[in-house]
């Protein structure tokens, strides 16, 4: 396993686990844009005060 690790056959090393690691990696990737998007528009909502009727 550790030399599959340090052997350099163009894999990145955080996806040299196999398909565990890649599924951890997407699922990391789509939380991050996912919970930036969504920051990104409460700040927006946020920017704007409500109309009081």
């Amino acid at each position: 396993m550790l030399r599959n690790l340090l052997e350099d056959n163009g894999i990145p090393v955080h996806l040299k686990g196999g398909i565990a690691d890649a599924l951890l990696y997407r699922a990391t990737m789509v939380l991050t844009v996912g919970g930036t998007a969504y920051a990104i528009y409460q700040l927006a909502v946020a920017s704007f005060p409500k109309k009081q009727d």
